[in-house]
């Protein structure tokens, strides 16, 4: 099948800049070994002709395109009357300002070239961004998927519900654009991919006819190995961009309400945030005893093997969450609450125990202090999740599951 991939916001390469380039690389990895695939990107600043090569060699035709000139002629406006010149024109338009940014004549022309040439049976948006170049006649020649990794509509109410939007205002006067936006552009795809039921649930709300496949996250086994023994100790540690805010929110809560408590019954215990773009918020925490922010760091798996267990304390984001399943492919016992688990089976009825759920206080606490003073335990955790990501979240796996959506 002649597949053009669109990635038109950014550059999947390489795959740890984060987990959309990450699921972006690795399912365009597996799809390349199968079809034949264009990919349309964006060269951003920093990535280098070598790292372009290398992303080519994973593709069947590589297609890059410029930055985007927002970046240059619109960095700094940042007044009352340009906000809501953007917001008039996001009304108008029914699209998020944020979407239309992205859009770039010189890349529509080129996929209308495609499909008015029929040089592509499918096209693929790796990411709900890119439908700002799909027109809804594309339906009628060609096959259009479109892969929704959250819903945008369903992220910003859930950030608004729990006290966790930067800028409630705002999100709370874009809420009815955004649920517009969302059900005017899943109409224009033959099939809509997400990565949980309860983001496909979400989805189905806003497009009760739509055609939604399950595609989950996988991990790469080889950049995330088991670790080799168990440090014991009583260190936890947070992975995860600390620039995004639900990351930011779980932290916080953890820090400043589960953390001290832990301390209480564990003086000597730790708490390490390990991620890249750490606000002030999340740097003033660094100045409470036993609490370390890390920054950016040579190798995440490094801390994760040191540390004795891992938490995953989110309160808003929908979405799976690739982090989970990285830390679990590790081999540290993961403490978490439903957010932090969302689309994964870890307990219940018939199923080996792969994950401990908290979502109180006290409900971290007991879980921490319970694997601090189990050896056990934290061993049957540790193999228990290794074997569900083994089994069930390799990037092969989500590429069958991706490949299917195509060919049905």
């Amino acid at each position: 099948m002649r597949i053009l991939m669109l990635f038109c916001n950014n550059f999947p390469y390489p795959p740890t800049r984060g987990a959309t380039e990450g699921r972006t690389f690795n399912l365009l990895k597996y799809l390349h070994q199968h079809h034949e695939v264009t990919l349309f990107a964006r060269r951003i600043e920093n990535i280098t002709d070598t790292e372009v090569e290398e992303l080519r060699s994973f593709t069947s035709h590589l297609v890059l395109f410029p930055p985007r000139e927002i970046n240059r002629t619109q960095k700094g406006r940042v007044g009352v009357i340009s906000k809501a010149s953007r917001f008039m024109k996001g009304l108008f338009q029914m699209t998020p300002v944020s979407v239309l940014s992205y859009y770039s004549p010189e890349i529509q022309s080129k996929i209308d070239e495609y499909v008015d040439q029929k040089k592509c049976d499918l096209i693929l948006c790796a990411q709900s961004i890119s439908e700002v170049f799909i027109r809804p006649e594309y339906r009628q020649q060609v096959k259009t998927i479109v892969d929704i990794h959250s819903s945008i509509y369903g992220w910003v109410r859930n950030h608004l519900e729990k006290g966790a939007s930067e800028y409630p205002l705002r999100d709370f006067l874009y809420l009815p654009l955004l649920y517009r936006y969302e059900q005017r552009y899943c109409a224009k795809f033959s099939r809509l991919v997400a990565t949980t039921e309860e983001d496909r649930q979400q989805l189905l709300k806003i497009s009760p006819n739509a055609q939604i496949a399950l595609v989950p996250n996988g991990v790469d086994l080889e950049m995330f190995p088991c670790r080799p023994q168990d440090p014991g100790g009583h260190s936890l540690i947070f992975v995860g961009s600390m620039s995004s805010t639900h990351n930011i929110d779980a932290v916080c809560f953890f820090a400043l309400e589960v953390f001290p408590k832990i301390q209480q019954k564990y003086p000597d215990a730790t708490f390490s945030i390990v991620g890249a773009k750490p606000g002030s918020d999340v740097l003033e925490l660094s100045q409470n005893p036993g609490i370390i922010v890390t920054g950016t760091v040579p190798s995440i798996v490094d801390y994760l093997h040191q540390a004795t267990v891992c938490v995953v304390p989110l309160r808003v984001g929908l979405g799976i969450k690739t982090k989970t399943l990285e830390s679990m492919a590790t081999g540290i016992p993961i403490v978490a609450s439903h957010r932090g688990l969302e689309g994964l089976t870890v307990d219940g009825e018939g199923v080996p125990l792969r994950a401990i759920r908290a979502n109180k206080i006290e409900d971290y606490v007991e879980a921490i202090a319970q694997l601090f003073e189990d050896a056990v335990l934290r061993e049957q955790l540790s193999h228990n999740g290794r074997a569900m990501i083994e089994s069930e979240y390799t990037w092969e796996r989500a590429g069958q599951l991706y490949e299917q959506v195509f060919l049905n």
